[in-house]
């Protein structure tokens, strides 16, 4: 697990942080990885947590308690149950799904998009529920794979790729 927050834009570069890129390898089909634009007053990064297939991080409230959005890379979703609503995201369709409202409000919004899906999981406990959960949202953001690649391939000088090269999965180190 680690505890450097997967900013969007990190450095003099304003590249992707490693938690990003370390998202992406996770996930090899997705398009768009999960990352945070700024972290807003009251909410604190809680940590990060990649594994092959799946990567998630966490993001804690003053007033919401521990854990109170978690935001999920994987291949894909269910989104079974869940109403459309217009994205504020390019290429993402985004839907919602609130599975109660007191005394908790509890549910989840997914962004569905080319080899992916990426799931807010919010479970908001203060007394304005709506307005941190447009918070924290608002503070997160999305990197194209192709932009991560190209981050990769120019911080190594061309030597290391986000994607192993056709072929060379499980040979070892390319020479």
């Amino acid at each position: 697990m680690s505890a450097e927050i997967p900013a969007c834009a990190a450095g003099d570069d304003a590249t992707a942080a490693n938690g990003v890129v370390l998202m992406a390898q996770s996930v090899p089909t997705a398009a768009w990885v999960p990352c945070v634009e700024n972290v807003p007053v009251g909410w604190t990064f809680a940590g990060l947590d990649a594994r092959d297939g799946s990567a998630r991080f966490w993001l804690d409230s003053d007033r919401d308690g521990a854990r109170a959005i978690e935001v999920r890379l994987s291949g894909g979703c269910d989104t079974r149950g869940a109403t459309e609503i217009p994205s504020e995201l390019d290429d993402l369709r985004r839907y919602e799904r609130v599975t109660q409202v007191s005394p908790q409000y509890l549910g989840r919004r997914y962004y569905v998009f080319d080899g992916g899906c990426l799931t807010l999981v919010f479970t908001l406990s203060g007394d304005n529920r709506g307005e941190p959960l447009a918070l924290a949202t608002q503070s997160l953001g999305v990197v194209s794979r192709e932009d991560l690649a190209t981050q990769v391939h120019d911080a190594s000088g061309g030597r290391l790729h986000l994607d192993p090269p056709a072929g060379t999965e499980g040979e070892g180190d390319p020479p």
